[in-house]
């Protein structure tokens, strides 16, 4: 029985945000279809229109759903069924989005991973979610050449970000990526992307079951209140439930309408609000596999998108860059902020210069998490209070208790934001005990997530978000779980104990520190060397330590817990 089944038992949900509804906006039913039927429905209407931009290569919808159906016949002829998971590890391109769709015509499940995922990274996510496949780009051989045979990954499709480019673009990639690509052997095993799409074209085409909208689509991954690495199950109605609700609150887009995809693909804003949503709602997508702050201004100029939307750095770095002497941003109609905190100063910031660039915008905040794919609640247009991070897509609940007693808080008083939404996770991949504590039955009858966030809400339903119950990093927009890090660094035989805190930095907002207690025999500057190669190997590259400060002991409070508070405060070198 899907959780939503449960959805049946109700009482009326305090919900003072309605007002800014329509009846039929609130209580529309999600259609019954996949993600990859949206797709196909937008390349009907649409053929000629631009889907995709990629690095100045316009990619039609006709293209697109050709491309994304050849793919489909590649994975059917591998064997890819129903429920089979397919882990992919690339940077924005459009292959990302042929494997995404393809994968959904057939049933099969994408695990969407970062990739630069260290080695035991890499090879923990595949065996946690027992992918059969992996799809990585050409640069990686070197990370999975020794974990590869330890999984149950049966073939590794690798591809050149340089398949989708032009003629021109191509040839410069292939030159100037040449010496940090390593080949990889010639084995039934591996193949390469042109060579695995040049066979799928001379298949016959496929007949395939209809999947609706409670088929498992996409595992993404969070810390979820716990701080542990865990696979987030999403099914397609969450990606057509998100399509529908960003549509009716993003009123000014039209057919024809551009996001720019700065965010990666493997990040729920990413996958869901900046690629599947547009291209749902007949708009395109423009990819950026990778993001140059500096060179900021001058890719607004080049890609001129309709929307965008980014972690406070990001437009931090907009209105810094001076590449650009006379930046027109005239085609901007909406500029949206989420994954961290937007200072009051900075907003007025961005505001003012988006008003001397032409653009009538006005920076909004959302907020959102991978449980609930990525967005709950939106400011946009008039309905918008500034601090706020807005009001629930149409159909979304959240309320705030206090974390103990579950009981609702008054208006404007700050507690934990729970959510209930059609869009929300079928679950921990394999961890009943973790969804359980995540997805709770309240009095009320319905299924609340507990996101582990504070924030409160004023009289007329606006959210106002104030950080995470537990400590927590954001570097860049991403996550870093301070447990998680300390985990991997006290499995090093140096180590006896670890403690990580965020630090602060003038572009990322926070950096990782690392506080660490040797054990007996170590020396400090033999060990710091080490340390540094190990956290590379085993670490993302932004959840590494930016900065390792050795102690004696760590300062305690008076129930004998580490002080975080302290450490986090704590500039002086080592002792």
């Amino acid at each position: 029985m899907s959780i939503f089944d449960l959805f049946s038992v109700k009482k009326k949900i305090n919900a003072p945000w309605e007002k800014y509804y329509t009846k039929e906006e609130l209580n529309e039913n999600i259609r019954d279809i996949s993600m990859y039927d949206q797709i196909k429905e937008s390349a009907s209407l649409y053929p000629n229109n631009r889907a995709i931009l990629y690095e100045g290569r316009s990619i039609s919808y006709k293209e697109l759903i050709s491309k994304v159906d050849t793919v489909a016949k590649g994975l059917d002829k591998l064997g890819v069924k129903k429920g089979d998971i397919i882990t992919v590890m690339l940077p924005n391109i459009p292959e990302v989005l042929y494997f995404l769709y393809a994968a959904n015509k057939l049933g099969a499940i994408l695990n969407m991973t970062h990739p630069l995922s260290a080695e035991e990274e890499i090879k923990e996510t595949l065996l946690s979610t027992n992918s059969r496949y992996l799809v990585i780009y050409d640069q990686q051989y070197n990370k999975i050449k020794n974990i590869i045979s330890k999984t149950n990954v049966g073939k590794v499709i690798y591809v050149s970000p340089a398949c989708s480019l032009g003629l021109f673009k191509k040839i410069g990639y292939n030159l100037t990526s040449k010496k940090k690509i390593h080949k990889f052997p010639i084995s039934y095993f591996y193949i390469s992307y042109k060579n695995f799409y040049r066979h799928s074209k001379r298949l016959k085409e496929i007949s395939v079951d209809t999947f609706g909208k409670n088929t498992p689509a996409v595992i993404l991954h969070s810390g979820g209140t716990s701080g542990k690495p865990k696979n987030v199950v999403i099914q397609n109605r969450a990606f057509i439930f998100g399509a529908r609700g960003e549509e009716i609150d993003l009123v000014r887009l039209e057919r024809g309408d551009s996001a720019l995809a700065i965010m990666p693909n493997f990040h729920g804003f990413g996958l869901s609000v900046l690629m599947h949503t547009p291209l749902a709602l007949g708009c395109s997508t423009i990819l950026v596999p990778k993001f140059n702050a500096k060179k900021f201004d001058t890719l607004f100029k080049k890609t001129r998108p309709t929307c965008v939307l980014g972690v406070p750095t990001l437009f931090e770095a907009l209105i810094k860059s001076k590449n650009e002497k006379k930046l027109d941003l005239s085609f901007l109609k909406y500029v949206i902020s989420g994954g961290d905190l937007l200072p009051k100063s900075l907003e007025d910031k961005i505001n003012d210069y988006l008003y001397e660039h032409g653009s009538s915008a006005k920076i909004t905040q959302g907020y959102g998490l991978s449980e609930a794919l990525a967005c709950v609640t939106m400011a946009h247009d008039s309905v918008n209070k500034s601090g706020s991070v807005g009001i629930p897509l149409a159909g979304n609940h959240i309320k705030i208790i206090d974390p103990a007693s579950r009981e609702e808080m008054p208006y404007n008083e700050v507690g934990e934001i729970v959510v209930h939404s059609k869009a929300l996770m079928m679950g921990y991949l394999n961890d009943e005990n973790e969804t359980n504590d995540a997805l709770q039955m309240h009095d009320d009858g319905h299924v609340w997530l507990h996101t582990g966030d504070l924030g409160y809400m004023d009289e007329d339903g606006f959210l106002f978000y104030k950080g995470r119950i537990k400590r927590m990093i954001v570097s860049s927009g991403y996550n870093v779980y301070p447990s998680h890090v300390e985990e991997v660094i006290e499995r090093h035989p140096a180590v006896l104990q670890c403690t990580v805190v965020g630090k602060p930095h003038p572009y990322k907002m926070e950096v990782p520190k690392a506080f660490i207690i040797l054990n007996e025999g170590y020396s400090r500057v033999e060990t710091r060397p080490e340390l540094v190669e190990y956290c590379k190997k085993n670490l993302a590259k932004y959840m590494i330590p930016q900065e390792i400060v050795f102690r004696r002991s760590l300062p305690k409070t008076k129930l004998g817990k580490v002080d975080f508070a302290t450490l986090a405060n704590d500039n002086n070198e080592d002792d």
